[in-house]
């Protein structure tokens, strides 16, 4: 009997769906593309409860016919290729034709969409891949897309969707990229009614500025090269502007971002020296090439690409990146030309005068004093006043408490370079590394709902500038941030007011923790596990301490019974180790 047949469309689609459509903002990415491969000169995105209930996309782009509105939700019918010559020489954003078909087969779709010749346009409605609905309608020229209900029919992914503040952080991410890819372009964006960006035709830096915040103003430094391989454009962060996260970079390959981390290699190769370890620059590079040079079909997100002369374009972006800093006074120079100054130093003309000698002419080296037999003497009667100091009759005295402690060997804690603890067990010695000890026993101090999270008030609150698309994040989070001792007002669209921290904070550094807390939380990435709270983890790792300090005896002991007193003791949220041990065997193998 035959058992191998042909799948039906609909559930090819919601397969092929699993590798386009990963989340909401993987939808976004793809209308966002669709709209700018239609020449449209403005677009807007609208979401709602992050994506999951709407995801809509309006440009006033080419639109399409009725019988393209069709043919645009059939798996493959794609307008970009017509043979397998044609995928070396794209310089559109998608080319598969699988978007459309994929969020048909998993959401409620309908398409408005009108040619600029005609007076109407036509309108669809799909669910589940099948058309309900298809007529003429009165539309503006360019085409609306809105996707509602995401996995409505697949409940499993709708699931492991994260919070509304994480999906939101995504969408905002493939927002941003497209933005900064077409500053030419007008873009908005609404999150539920209200609006994120409101994004005018610019250059590149003012659209960078018009993303990330008015601060950026000072920190870039423009990167230009042409070559006969590769064109390189953009900006980098100056080096002080250093961020321990990896926010901020982006590299865009004939106007596609890209992630490639041979060429992040390259740029952080530029700022050695320059940077701290640990720390990650900031940078928005454009790279022109030709098509037939490279390889943009190796991933279904398209956001890797394989390159025909890698080792080349890392040594030009790498020297490109350098001159640049050079050029602008960030990297150090030595001038070698003599200074004129040194040539009119101030001549001291007085002449100086030598010392004067004074000679005693009455002294006689070979006179005898009277005297020196009484100083025999007296020298005689000092070591007779010497006591007897000999080992048989010195008693030495030993501190009882001493014996006692030397007793009771788990008594003993001593901080080795303020980094770690060091404790002798019974098996051999115990090394606890605080920074990562001290964030294990906050993460669940905050994960846990029981425990309340004191703070303290700001004496003066302090004002914080954030990006629009950090100000969006921050109003979603702000109740979870009160529950973990932060407090702050909105001032304005770009401002707001910090006005209380959790108590384990530093008032002086109150500031670069809440900054930090929310590269942390943008930065963490989808975890395996649902019992991780991903807010909690950002804030567990912003308040742990930063400088350790000093700590005595009693500081210590108190921490190592709270980090004891945690459901897993030995990792970080992260799994990183809060502590090892080295057994007796292990410390006799080393002598």
């Amino acid at each position: 009997m035959d058992i191998i047949q042909l799948l039906p469309d609909h559930v090819a689609n919601q397969i092929a769906a699993g590798e386009v459509i990963q989340r909401p903002s993987s939808a976004v990415k793809e209308l966002l593309e669709n709209a700018i491969d239609s020449g449209a000169s403005s677009i807007k995105l609208l979401i709602k409860d992050a994506g999951r209930t709407l995801i809509q996309v309006i440009d006033n782009g080419c639109g399409m016919s009725e019988t393209d509105a069709r043919m645009c939700l059939e798996r493959h019918a794609t307008s970009k290729i017509t043979s397998a010559e044609d995928l070396f020489s794209i310089k559109s954003m998608g080319f598969r034709g699988e978007a459309l078909a994929s969020m048909a087969a998993i959401g409620h779709l309908e398409i408005k969409t009108k040619l600029h010749q005609n007076e109407l346009g036509t309108q669809l409605v799909i669910e589940g891949s099948r058309v309900k609905k298809q007529s003429d309608c009165s539309t503006n020229d360019g085409t609306s897309i809105a996707l509602k209900n995401l996995f409505f029919n697949v409940p499993a992914r709708r699931n492991f969707l994260k919070s509304d503040a994480v999906e939101l952080k995504h969408i905002i991410e493939e927002f941003n990229r497209i933005a900064l890819a077409h500053p030419d372009c007008e873009f908005s964006m609404f999150n539920n009614d209200t609006e994120v960006f409101k994004l005018k035709k610019s250059t590149l830096k003012q659209r960078i500025v018009a993303l990330f915040g008015n601060k950026y103003n000072e920190k870039l430094v423009p990167v230009s090269e042409k070559t006969n391989l590769i064109d390189i454009n953009g900006f980098v962060c100056k080096p002080e502007f250093a961020k321990k996260t990896k926010s901020e970079q982006y590299f865009f390959v004939n106007s596609r971002f890209i992630k490639s981390g041979y060429l992040h290699h390259a740029v952080n190769n530029a700022f050695k020296e320059l940077i701290a370890d640990g720390f990650q620059p900031s940078y928005f590079l454009f790279f022109e090439i030709n098509p037939q040079q490279i390889d943009i079909n190796i991933h279904p997100t398209k956001t890797e690409i394989k390159f025909e002369d890698e080792k080349a374009i890392y040594a030009m972006i790498r020297s490109c990146v350098k001159h640049a800093l050079g050029l602008h006074n960030i990297t150090p120079s030595l001038d070698f030309n003599r200074d004129p100054a040194f040539d009119n130093l101030p001549k001291n003309t007085a002449i100086p005068t030598p010392p004067s000698i004074k000679v005693d002419p009455s002294f006689n080296p070979f006179e005898k004093k009277q005297h020196s037999k009484s100083t025999a003497q007296n020298w005689q009667e000092v070591f007779e006043n010497i006591p007897d100091i000999s080992l048989e009759k010195t008693q030495i005295s030993i501190d009882s408490s001493w014996e006692e402690t030397t007793t009771k060997e788990e008594e003993i804690v001593f901080q080795l370079h303020k980094d770690y603890i060091l404790s002798p067990i019974k098996s051999g010695l115990m090394i606890i590394h605080l920074k990562n000890a001290h964030e294990r026993i906050a993460y669940e101090q905050l994960n846990n709902k029981t425990n309340e999270i004191g703070s303290q008030q700001l004496l003066f609150p302090k004002t914080i500038e954030l990006s629009a698309s950090d100000m969006t994040i921050i109003k979603e989070i702000q109740s979870d941030l009160t529950n973990f001792g932060f407090s702050f007002d909105v001032l304005n669209k770009n401002n707001i007011v910090l006005l209380s921290v959790p108590q384990n904070i530093s008032l002086d550094d109150a500031e670069h923790v809440f900054e930090e807390l929310l590269q942390h939380f943008k930065e963490n990435k989808p975890m395996a596990s649902n019992d991780l709270n991903p807010l909690a983890l950002s804030v567990a790792k912003s308040i742990s301490w930063r400088k350790i300090k000093k700590l005595d005896v009693n500081e210590m002991k108190s921490l190592i019974n709270q980090l004891f007193a945690c459901r897993i003791p030995d990792r970080t949220a992260q799994g990183k180790p809060t502590l090892v041990t080295l057994t007796n065997q292990e410390l006799a193998q080393k002598f």
